[in-house]
């Protein structure tokens, strides 16, 4: 047994949540693949929690003879390099931890001799390219920091998340964030800040198209690396395109200037035009699902309606096909399947009639939201008190 104090097989725990993060301006292609160092800057907007997050329980106690971590209730292996470099660079931060409650004292030097349980549970579906393992590895080093005692800032804990998962970096806080590529070759310098909080520009209201909930057949890792080595321009993207880009992204979300916003991101085409001036403005992750972001709720609800004619639900349930905050569809003056049925041709649909139904699998609806909290609450920890296995293993 470590030095720790207490009598008993105790086990102290804490419990996180953490926010996914879709990206404005991408990250693509890594510099070191070893610690996860990217050859350009990015910049993302973390969505709302309550929509979107990781929620992730750390669990210690003498009586664990090893680490071990379970995902949406399966056990997954901790050999990977990436969960161990976040391990590690954690417990070498730890410090002294007093459970008064439970009489316990750990001396920080104790930690390099305690294993840990980890239960992780993602409200979004896994490497579907939503950014699940943004969320999920920015609240796994966010929540060992918090059991651990961890001191340092959240800038220092980017750059450990970002050694599990390069985008977990953005995760670490909320609103609007960036990733300095940064310049030394150890990483030190390659972080996340904050540009703005989710206060900041709280009327954009994002709608996601989720066409497919499966896992990617090509994984961001394999993907970017295939780009590194096979791609001509993804230098000069790098070099040329994207400094630019950034320094007009940053002047658009300091001024809330939308249009300069949505013409940086990229137009849904026709609307736009036929408006003269962007009304949404969409990017995608790594998957096939398109993240669509409005300036306001008014515009919000004229997409979904836009997005509901063309693409219905395939099955008479309104309520599982809008997730999230589901008060745009009374915003959108929609309440039944039957609403959906009457809503008129959009002007920018040419064929009468044309849908694709099938074609979306749902829709969720989200806003900018916080980082990373701490669950206080103990009947919402994923890890059983008592036994330290995950509730109902």
């Amino acid at each position: 047994m470590a030095a720790a104090e207490g009598e008993g097989q105790w086990v102290v725990m804490a419990t996180g949540r953490s926010p996914t993060n879709i990206a404005v301006i991408k990250y693509w292609g890594k510099r070191d693949e070893a610690l996860i160092l990217p050859v350009n800057d990015s910049i993302s907007v973390t969505l709302d929690p309550d929509h979107l997050s990781a929620t992730t329980t750390v669990a210690v106690s003498p009586s664990f003879p090893s680490d071990r971590m379970w995902l949406n209730g399966k056990e997954i292996s901790l050999s990977g390099g990436r969960f161990q470099s976040c391990l590690r660079e954690i417990r070498k931060r730890a410090q002294d931890v007093e459970d008064e409650k439970k009489g316990v004292k750990i001396k920080k030097e104790d930690w390099e001799k305690l294993h840990v349980h980890i239960a992780s549970y993602n409200n979004f579906p896994t490497a579907a390219g939503l950014a699940s393992s943004a969320a999920g590895f920015a609240c796994l080093v966010f929540t060992l920091g918090k059991l651990m005692n961890v001191k340092e800032d959240y800038g220092e804990l980017s750059s450990i998340a970002r050694q599990g998962s390069g985008s977990a970096c953005r995760s670490i806080y909320g609103g609007f964030v960036k990733w300095c590529m940064g310049q030394n070759n150890d990483g030190s310098d390659s972080i996340a800040v904050q540009l703005a909080d989710e206060a900041h520009w709280n009327d954009l209201v994002i709608i996601i198209a989720v066409v497919s909930s499966k896992q990617k057949e090509t994984s961001s890792t394999s993907g970017m690396r295939d780009s590194v080595e096979t791609s001509p321009l993804l230098q000069y993207r790098a070099q040329t395109v994207v400094p630019n880009r950034v320094l007009k992204m940053e002047e658009a979300i300091k001024s809330r200037n939308f249009e300069s916003f949505a013409r940086i991101i990229s137009l849904v085409e026709k609307w736009n035009h036929s408006e003269g001036t962007p009304q949404v403005a969409y990017t995608f992750d790594a998957g096939p699902n398109a993240v669509l972001i409005a300036p306001n709720r008014k515009n919000a609800a004229l997409l979904l309606k836009k997005l509901l004619y063309c693409f219905p639900p395939q099955a008479n349930d309104l309520s599982s096909y809008m997730v999230g905050d589901k008060s745009i569809l009374s915003d959108a003056g929609i309440e039944s399947i039957e609403d959906i049925e009457a809503l008129p041709a959009p002007a920018e649909v040419k064929i009468p009639n044309q849908k694709f139904k099938g074609d979306v699998s749902y829709f969720i609806c989200s806003r900018l939201g916080a980082g990373p909290k701490v669950v206080t609450d103990e009947s919402l920890a994923l890890i059983d008190p008592v036994t330290g296995l995950p509730k109902g293993v």
